[in-house]
């Protein structure tokens, strides 16, 4: 199956938008060719009252309120944070892993995930382990593909020598934290490994939590949001420079900030579809429109 250009990031789904918000979202989505949806087990666990897996959960209402054929959408989730109160029910262990992807097929209400990836390394795991684990998976029709997030190029490395030395399924893609502004780790290392083994890249954070689409200025004071503060530390005079050439191009091409700055990730050969997080309709068709900017 083909994944789209973009793909709809759902970490705010059931956080800074409810769950009809979260169907209109995905239902713009679909009908605008959007077909590669990414959750986690733990969004978003970090809100009051908010229980592990809500993401999930509204995704599976999601499809099973509106009937969407199966093959118009392609799911990925995530494991190794932990769930509940419970400090054994985290990791990348079999056991963990074989209790997580249940729990995750039964709030999907899906027979079988699409992408399942390691969320981050687990240091007190070995690598065999987490990946016999995963090709179990594969061999009961419980995941189609594994990948990873947040591995470094040596633990990337180390995975798929693991894998191929003892005839496991391997990750087939990557979600780095790569855009415009944070691009050494991806760039300098992974990038190279991603190109030698044809993996997918996925990017999350692909606008700089919100910086890359240049409302944010020194001069100008930050919102009193989460989701705000976490562009404080983009502001510096290199990143703001950025934004200034990204502000001339998008007039230059009747287009917004955050269009261009979408626009220079699809350009990169090895970026499969990067992680956009929309919390309104607006935003969505903004990133959409990226899809039609070419780049010289």
């Amino acid at each position: 199956m083909q994944v789209s250009e973009l793909c709809l990031g759902t970490m705010q789904f059931g956080w800074s938008v409810n769950q009809k918000g979260s169907f209109n979202i995905i239902s713009e989505a679909i009908e605008n060719g959007i077909n590669f949806i990414d959750t986690a087990n733990i969004y978003s666990q970090w809100i009051e009252n908010n229980d592990s897996g809500t993401s999930e959960s509204i995704i599976g209402n999601w499809i099973s309120q509106t009937n969407t054929p199966r093959d118009q959408y392609f799911i990925a989730t995530k494991v190794r944070g932990q769930i509940g109160q419970d400090p054994n029910n985290q990791g990348l262990g079999k056991h963990h892993i074989m209790k997580a992807v249940e729990d995750s097929l039964k709030r999907l209400k899906i027979e079988t995930i699409d992408l399942y990836q390691a969320h981050w390394p687990d240091q007190n795991t070995d690598i065999e382990e987490t990946l016999t684990a995963m090709d179990d998976l594969i061999k009961q029709g419980k995941v189609r593909y594994i990948g990873c997030s947040n591995y470094s190029n040596n633990q990337l490395i180390d995975a798929l020598l693991t894998s191929k030395t003892n005839n496991l399924a391997r990750f087939q893609s990557i979600q780095p934290h790569y855009s415009l502004i944070n691009r050494s780790e991806f760039e300098k290392h992974l990038q190279q490994t991603c190109e030698q083994y044809q993996l997918g890249v996925t990017p999350y954070s692909p606008l700089g939590a919100g910086f890359l689409t240049g409302k944010y200025h020194s001069n100008k004071p930050i919102p009193k949001s989460v989701r705000a503060s976490k562009t404080r530390k983009y502001i510096t005079k290199n990143n703001l420079e950025i934004i200034n050439t990204l502000s001339t191009i998008a007039l230059d091409h009747n287009k917004t900030v955050s269009q261009i700055a979408l626009s220079w990730l699809l350009s990169k050969q090895l970026v499969t579809s990067p992680i956009i997080g929309p919390r309104t309709i607006n935003q969505l068709r903004d990133n959409v429109g990226s899809i039609h900017v070419k780049l010289t």
